[in-house]
């Protein structure tokens, strides 16, 4: 035996030498601390011999090496073994045959050996083999060579679509247990696809396997379990179940304490069927629910408390599932289970408290007891386990502001806060819509405030999962409610997010996003900064959109527009009565829509040009005086007694000195005793024609007659302003000859100062006014309704403080010709 191998070929040619081979190799060669690896290969060889005999003598000695350990299984891998054998499969012997199939049983359980197996094809074959007339010795091996393979999916797919399955079910009912136990197992194995799934309801394949609970061998009752816990995952596979008796059988288990380690798997199985309502009522009937409580109460086993809380959770998804355990105190059970020191069990109740919260009793009890335990879960250093407490939390505090303030009470806020940067998506959304819950409530939302909630804001607002997305935006727009939160979100870097947010192909992204910049542009350095950002023409381009435009993106469009009147002036070219003028609005003149606005800043640092001047107001004095006049002779207190001028502003920027920019055109409440108290959106036409055209038209060159408007020299003017100023930007109170849209604008403005209700209106070449509502003289005193106001245009120009019917001639005189 210690020749060459190609001396052996030489010898094993015929028959006799074959022979003479098979009888030199005894068992005790095959031992593998003795054997040398030529003398397997000399088995090996016998593999390619036409004598049966010698077939089934080298299959046997295979068999027998390959028993002894995985290294021996490598070693016929290596030696070429796997090939030769696969024709031994199909081959004519019975014994050589079973041999062959024998030896695979084995085999297929190597890696290495799998994945040839597969490359080679050889599943057909080995189905083939649990073909009814076989040998019973023949269907335990090729069942366990299936199920060895079945492990990896390729095999699966390879075995379900040979035809597998069908001999597989047939052999459930094999008088050998090793034949069910390996059929089972692979069937197991194979039902984690789902097509497999439906190919088994289609082979009535629950009957037989519910048939092996009532094997005597407890590892086949297991696989039986394991088996049935997948397969009842598809409701039509737990109707049959049902119709088989099967509940009756898995509550037996339940019920003996001797099957006690089969309870786990039983209750995962009962879990997935107490989902049926028909199901639920036939466990409560014959006492099963209880068990499951008890189980869940009283076990010490941990699997056991996971598994039975996991039918309560599954189980209270459905109104009349809830109003059972409700009325069994199931409440109870699951505070308590929050409590175990396994995670897997603590998750399965807070599962449960989420899905007994469409409970409104259970809602209620779970505030003073089930909150506490819960917020000390969103602590726990398993990612899972928070995350379920999150999701317990956000539907405890949904619409229910006791449980929302029971949690901020309970130390909540800086666990949710800190969950924000949980690993876990479903954590981060779930914390997220806990926050926007307890936000509703304003003392709740100062104490989120307090907690840079802004700040924890930033990673989720900056996800790429849509819902985290989506809860993010909402609880900035809950809690972004007044100027310093929003300032802290500005500051902290996440407007930027948020605006990207608005591009979001998701609809509820969107629509929480738009929720969110329309609260957060409040105010005006907001509404600014999210223009900047580009945030209103995407809310443009969104609102033409009929499939993308929602309710709060029309309103998110108009909250900045009305928060950046110059914005809003410059592209809309109108501004109502209820638009009010403040310090620091600029006129830049009409832009397109999508056309970005320069900030007031950048455009006062830029050198003069021959494009048209911006008009600036500011009340404000300043330290800097006004460039002189030889115009302005008069020393008016309530007009122009001081500006800085914007090159003295680019000076300041770069030296880093910070000026007061001042429109100088005055208040009209400096010359009034006392200032006024409200607002008017309707005056009569004598207060109006005293206090609002009575000033502006004096201060900008007077009364003009329409046949020497082409005369008056308004453009020189400002243009030696632009040039003494060395801007393009001219505070309005320097204006002392201004036509349509300089009068215009500065009426809005002191109108805008004492109350009077005034809109501003621009027109076609240098046209602008003023419409205000007015009630008729001819009406006072009468009793009865208030008649409807009528609107009149305030004339600054050929006659200064008369008022015109807007609907009349002399109007459209007035605005077009």
């Amino acid at each position: 035996m210690d020749m060459s191998l190609n001396k052996l070929q030489e010898i094993v040619k015929d028959r006799e030498s074959w022979r003479a081979a098979v009888h030199g190799v005894t068992k005790s060669q095959f031992d593998p601390l003795t054997v040398e690896s030529k003398k397997v290969a000399t088995v090996v060889l016998m593999l390619n011999s036409p004598e049966e005999e010698i077939l089934a003598k080298a299959c046997e000695a295979i068999y027998r090496f390959a028993l002894k350990g995985e290294e021996n299984k490598a070693t016929l891998l290596e030696l070429g073994a796997v090939e030769p054998l696969t024709k031994l499969l199909t081959h004519e012997d019975k014994i050589v045959r079973r041999n062959a199939t024998m030896i695979f049983g084995i085999l297929a359980s190597n890696n290495d050996v799998k994945k040839l197996l597969r490359e080679l094809d050889v599943v057909n074959s080995v189905i083939a083999r649990l073909a009814p007339e076989e040998e019973v010795v023949i269907h335990e091996f090729a069942s366990l060579c299936l199920a060895n393979m079945s492990v990896e999916y390729t095999s699966k797919v390879q075995i379900f679509e040979q035809g597998g399955l069908e001999p597989l079910i047939r052999l459930l009912s094999s008088p050998d247990p090793d034949v069910k136990k390996n059929s089972i197992e692979c069937i197991y194995n194979l039902v984690q696809d789902f097509q497999c799934r439906a190919t088994l309801q289609e082979l009535n394949a629950i009957p037989p396997i519910l048939d092996l609970l009532k094997s005597e061998y407890p590892i086949i009752q297991l696989l039986a379990l394991k088996t049935l816990g997948v397969i009842t995952n598809d409701k039509v596979s737990r109707a049959m179940l049902r119709e088989n008796q099967g509940v009756d059988q898995l509550i037996k288990i339940l019920e003996t304490k001797e099957l006690n380690d089969l309870h786990i798997e039983a209750l995962s199985v009962v879990a997935n069927c107490i989902e049926d309502m028909d199901t639920m009522v036939l466990i409560q009937q014959t006492g099963g629910l209880k068990k499951l409580l008890s189980f869940a109460e009283n076990s010490t086993i941990p699997e056991i408390q996971k598994n039975a809380a996991r039918a309560i959770a599954k189980a209270a998804y459905d109104a009349e599932n809830r109003k059972l355990f409700h009325e069994l105190e199931v409440e109870k059970c699951l505070v308590s289970l929050l409590g175990s020191e396994n995670d897997g069990t603590k998750i399965a109740a807070s599962q449960a408290i989420s899905a007994m919260c469409e409970n409104s009793g259970s809602k209620e009890f779970f505030n003073n007891q089930g909150i506490p335990q819960l917020i000390q879960l969103l602590k726990s250093d398993s990612e899972e386990v928070r995350e379920a407490a999150a999701l317990a939390l956000a539907n405890l505090t949904t619409g229910n502001p006791a449980n929302a303030k029971a949690a901020a009470e309970g130390d909540g806020i800086d666990a949710l806060i800190n969950t924000l940067s949980s690993k876990r998506d479903g954590a981060i959304a779930n914390a997220a819509t806990v926050l926007t819950n307890m936000a509703m409530q304003e003392p709740l939302r100062l104490g989120i405030q307090s907690h840079d909630v802004m700040h924890a804001l930033l990673s989720p607002l900056h996800s790429a999962n849509t819902i985290v997305q989506s809860k993010a935006a909402l609880t900035v727009a809950a809690t972004a409610c007044d100027a310093e939160a929003r300032t802290e979100l500005r500051n902290a870097g996440g407007l930027e997010p948020l605006v990207e947010l608005l591009r979001s192909k998701n609809e509820e992204v969107r629509r929480n996003a738009s929720w969110a910049v329309m609260v957060c542009a409040g105010d005006e350095p907001m509404a600014v900064e999210l223009c900047r950002l580009g945030a209103l023409e995407i809310l443009e381009e969104i609102n033409v959109s009929v499939s993308r435009k929602n309710k709060f993106s029309e309103a998110a469009y108009n909250k900045l527009l009305n928060n950046y009147l110059s914005l809003k002036y410059s592209q809309t070219g109108y501004l109502s009565s209820s638009n009010i003028i403040s310090d620091g609005f600029y006129d830049y003149g009409r832009i397109n829509p999508g056309t970005k606005l320069l900030p007031l800043k950048d455009l006062c640092l830029q050198e003069p040009s021959d494009q048209r001047a911006i008009l600036l107001i500011n009340s404000r004095s300043s330290d800097v005086s006004p460039p002189p006049s030889t115009e302005d002779k008069s020393s008016d207190v309530g007009y122009g007694r001081s500006i800085s001028s914007s090159s003295s502003l680019r000076r300041a920027s770069k030296e880093k000195t910070n000026f007061h920019f001042s429109a100088g055109f005055g208040s009209p409440t400096e010359e009034k005793s006392e200032p006024a108290s409200g607002r008017n959106t309707a005056v009569s036409k004598s207060t109006t024609k005293e206090k609002g055209s009575r000033y502006v038209a004096e201060k900008m060159g007077g009364k003009i007659p329409k046949e020497k408007l082409q005369d008056f020299s308004w453009e020189l003017h400002i243009s030696e302003l632009k040039f003494q100023l060395k801007s393009n930007v001219v505070p309005i109170g320097l204006i002392k000859k201004g036509i349509f849209y300089h009068r215009a604008l500065l009426f809005k403005a002191l109108a805008d100062k004492i109350g009077v209700g005034c809109s501003l209106v621009r027109g076609e070449y240098g046209r602008a006014w003023n419409e205000v509502k007015l009630m008729n003289e001819s009406r006072k005193g009468v009793i009865g309704a208030l008649p409807p106001l009528e609107v009149y245009i305030v004339d600054l120009m050929f006659h200064p403080g008369s008022l015109i019917k807007l609907r009349s001639r002399e109007a459209d005189h007035y605005r077009f010709l």
